[in-house]
């Protein structure tokens, strides 16, 4: 089932999501965060996009497809960032919940990452490249943050007025 892309502007992009337990449908609700992610061509989707408080995202590369970027395509339930590498890497970022605005954004190149897959197993992995961005991203989206507070304080007041046009259409 396609669910509904919350657009920037509302309240829950910024509260930071729970814990997901067993007893909660993820496999069903990653199912349809996955079918919602593909026909949005998008690359990444956390639960508070969809309205869902819950620490958990997917993952598809599929929509690059340029042969040179490896195929991913996971859930990711209650995932944690333990450790950042020191080498930093800038890369241009988009959000499906702040459509057509794309901004440079430094994040750390690989990280050391810990997280229950769909069956629900405790996996721990180092991961660098465009999963490590992509994971990043998502993961911030849990903690109420998005990739423009990560941009330059002057880059943030040039779209400004892009933010709004987003804010008041939805």
């Amino acid at each position: 089932m396609i669910l509904p892309i919350i657009k920037y502007g509302a309240s829950v992009l910024r509260n930071k999501a729970s814990v997901i337990d067993k007893g909660d449908d993820f496999e069903n609700l990653s199912a349809n965060m996955f079918e919602t992610l593909k026909k949005a061509q998008g690359i990444g989707l956390a639960g508070p996009q969809v309205n869902v408080l819950k620490n958990m995202f997917v993952i598809d590369t599929t929509p690059f497809d340029d042969g040179t970027t490896p195929k991913i395509e996971k859930a990711f339930f209650n995932p944690e960032i333990l450790h950042f590498s020191d080498e930093n890497e800038n890369y241009e970022e988009g959000c499906l919940s702040i459509p057509g605005i794309f901004e440079s954004v430094i994040r750390p190149s690989s990280i050391e990452v810990r997280y229950r897959d769909i069956n629900f197993d405790i996996k721990k992995e180092k991961i660098g490249g465009i999963e490590a961005r992509i994971f990043q991203h998502e993961y911030d989206h849990l903690e109420g943050i998005l990739f423009i507070d990560r941009i330059h304080k002057l880059r943030r007041k040039l779209i400004n007025k892009k933010l709004q046009k987003i804010v008041i259409g939805h």
